[in-house]
């Protein structure tokens, strides 16, 4: 707003200065493809959600910009992502308003852009909010010109349908005077602002603040992480309001990892231990349909945001399956076991793959319960422990500090807080009888609260990074488990991920073809194929993974590299010409850490990447032991490479050896085949720790002795 008002001030002053209106806009033809909805026969769940809009939207591509030119309009882009689903009312009360829907059609092009699948807009998304310093929020309304450099933007809120109107109208009237005014100013002036945050954005990037020491460093960052867990309050400081799936996988990872000191060890399995007592036991879990809740209300684990997607999904079984091996907690197990079985049922689409599953908003009040509900709906004596064992209170369970305005009085989230084991226990019955009756009141309850909320569209678009991510989760249950099914369910998934998202050593994001600024595959596509590649290719010790990562970081190093800092949107794709890198875990793992991660692994199999890429991708920054919590992925991938655990296998070893070195913790313990310098005998393991102390095993028992501390 700041922007549009400074605008409208100099073109105002231009024009008392010349006298002259050289630069009005004309009126030019509208080309028949912009007259109407023109991204129903797109793939991915934002644009199927828009298809019958009332708005005229257009797909993020050069033809599209093109026909603005043409038409000399302003675009007028809205900014989503499938993972924040709080678009969908704002663009429901914008298709329902008919002045809205008039005025944005009659003087735009409307190009809705998926942020995830665009993901260089979807990072760029935080510059723009914090030049108009504001926090980060989606959607974001962004009036444009047809160069795709941005006049104004305001971002918009779910809770701000009501005033969606207002907002749109308040930018709308100010930008629509300064095009009508003098149209050439607004252009000029666009190309001078983008230039500059060109110039910021790409100062920013290039700045080097490398570690020098990035073992002491990362070992620094990772007492600080530990240390925002207060036991006393049970508060995690810093966490946000996202489910902490990285800080978890970090410090379980860490716990279990040989070469750290012993007290950096214990400290973070104490912390993990403590905040999976909090975690376990929450409503993040839904103990109705399963899965975990991306997001949470306030700083308590009790009001959570309703909504899942399959990428959270499988990162938090990873991040689960990495404290079981720490804690040996079976309930962490059972937990992380059943998120991959619920991504399965809610995520799996008709071709075997997995889409990102894109929720409908529902308001929260439906997703609550209060003590009434339950006895309404379940017999009285099945009510009684359903309610104990729930934590369910008359008054309602929600923290004050979550419903400071006691908008859910008398309401209550759901959280079983104890195992059916634990239930059966203290009912007095057989675990199998009372497992049963568990069962029976669930579906009950599943089927009221689905009665309340209403049918709920199911997102069918296959999507490459869930189904990776997929990949990696499957991988990672078989190696704490040993059951081959997970191990086969990985293979199979990334050979129909291959084939699929894949094309030689290139990757795209949907299994249809669309033009590439929506479709080709960014750095982070890159980077979570590669995490999937050689996960598959550790549970299997099966050579050709390996070569298709090595073929993949090839294409990455080509594609993404820069001068000075790792691009995220390839050249052929990209529209907006600004410098873009993701450096921070914004909305996810960041690709700087994912790919640090990657290097790490491949130069230990001899396949180092390209020098250049290599160096914009694993250094750790200095300010990163400041802000742990926002680059846990890097801060792995840090100790891996400084804290190296290699295990190197010899000749003929026994298939019982086999099996327990792809069990071994998937990334933080390397593998490689002996050669013939490294002198282990055949039948023998070569365990190397991070000091470079050498141990040569022969038993299953003294390899996971020297390996697991």
């Amino acid at each position: 707003m700041v922007l549009c008002g400074f605008c409208l001030a100099m073109v105002g002053c231009r024009k008392a200065a010349t006298g002259v209106d050289d630069g009005a806009a004309e009126v030019r033809a509208l080309p028949p493809e912009l007259q109407s909805n023109g991204i129903g026969s797109l793939p991915g769940a934002i644009y199927r959600s828009q298809a019958k809009s009332p708005i005229h939207w257009q797909p993020w591509t050069p033809e599209t910009m093109a026909r603005a030119k043409a038409a000399h309009r302003l675009v007028f882009a809205v900014i989503a992502m499938p993972q924040q689903p709080g678009f969908q009312k704002v663009l429901s009360a914008m298709g329902a308003d008919g002045d809205m829907v008039s005025a944005i059609n009659g003087q735009y092009v409307p190009v809705l852009i998926d942020g995830d699948a665009s993901r260089e807009i979807g990072l760029l998304t935080a510059d723009l909010c914090a030049e108009i310093k504001r926090g980060l929020q989606l959607p974001l309304f962004v009036w444009m010109t047809a160069d795709a450099n941005p006049v104004a933007w305001i971002p918009v809120a779910a809770s701000q349908t009501e005033t969606v109107a207002e907002l749109f109208n308040q930018s709308h009237e100010m930008v629509g005077r300064m095009w009508q005014e003098d149209s050439k100013y607004v252009i000029q002036n666009s190309v001078l602002d983008n230039e500059n945050r060109r110039a910021r954005i790409g100062q920013r990037k290039n700045t080097k603040v490398v570690s020098e020491v990035p073992a002491e460093d990362a070992l620094r960052a990772l007492r600080q992480l530990s240390s925002f867990y207060d036991p006393d309050t049970r508060t995690f400081d810093e966490a946000g309001g996202l489910f902490p799936s990285g800080a978890i996988d970090l410090m379980a990872t860490a716990a279990n990892h040989p070469g750290l000191p012993a007290e950096v060890r214990a400290r973070c399995l104490e912390t993990t231990r403590e905040l999976l007592v909090d975690l376990l036991t929450s409503a993040m879990f839904d103990p109705l349909e399963g899965g975990v809740f991306a997001t949470r209300r306030g700083a308590s684990w009790a009001l959570p945001g309703f909504f899942r997607d399959c990428g959270g999904q499988a990162r938090a079984a990873v991040a689960l399956l990495n404290a079981y091996r720490a804690t040996k907690d079976p309930q962490t197990l059972e937990k992380a076991l059943g998120l991959i079985a619920y991504a399965e049922k809610a995520f799996g689409t008709p071709d075997g793959l997995f889409a990102v599953g894109m929720s409908a908003e529902v308001d929260t009040a439906l997703w609550l319960w209060s003590v009434e509900d339950i006895e309404r709906e379940l017999p009285p004596e099945e009510a009684a422990w359903w309610i104990q064992a729930t934590g369910m209170k008359g008054l309602g369970n929600l923290p004050s500090e979550v419903d400071p305005l006691r908008e859910y009085f008398r309401c209550n989230s759901l959280a079983i807080s104890k195992t059916v084991e634990v239930l059966a226990a203290e009912q007095g019955q057989p675990t199998e009888v009372f497992a049963a009756r568990f069962e029976k009141a669930r579906k009950k309850l599943l089927k009221a609260r689905c009665a309340r909320i209403g049918e709920l569209p199911r997102d069918v678009s296959s999507h490459a990074g869930s189904s990776f991510r997929m990949v990696s989760a499957y991988a990672a249950a078989f190696g704490v488990t040993g059951d081959v099914t997970f191990r086969d369910k990985a293979v199979a998934l990334l050979e129909k991920s291959r084939a699929a998202f894949g094309d030689g050593a290139k990757l795209r994001q949907f299994p249809q073809d669309v033009p590439d600024s929506l479709g080709e595959g960014r750095a982070f596509h890159y980077a979570l194929a590669l995490q999937a590649a050689l996960d598959v290719a550790v549970i299997t010790s099966k050579e050709c993974w390996l070569v298709w990562a090595e073929d993949l970081a090839t294409t990455a190093a080509e594609w993404f590299t820069d001068s000075e800092f790792l691009k995220e949107c390839p050249d052929t794709a990209k529209i907006m010409d600004l410098p873009v890198t993701d450096l921070v875990m914004l909305f996810d793992d960041s690709t700087a850490g994912l790919i640090s991660f990657a290097e790490c692994r491949l130069a230990e199999q001899g396949r180092p990447l390209v020098a250049s890429f290599s160096e914009l991708a694993t250094p750790l920054p200095t300010y990163v032991a400041d802000r742990p919590i926002l680059h846990t992925d890097l801060l792995q991938a840090t100790l891996a490479r400084h804290y190296k655990v290699v295990v190197i296998s010899g000749a003929e070893i026994s298939p019982e050896m086999q099996l327990a070195i792809q069990k071994l913790p998937l990334r933080m313990v390397q593998r490689r085949v002996a050669k013939p310098e490294d002198g282990v005998p055949a039948g023998a393991v070569k365990v190397i720790l991070a000091k470079g102390e050498g141990r040569v095993v022969t038993t299953v028992e003294a390899l996971q002795e020297a390996v697991l501390p």
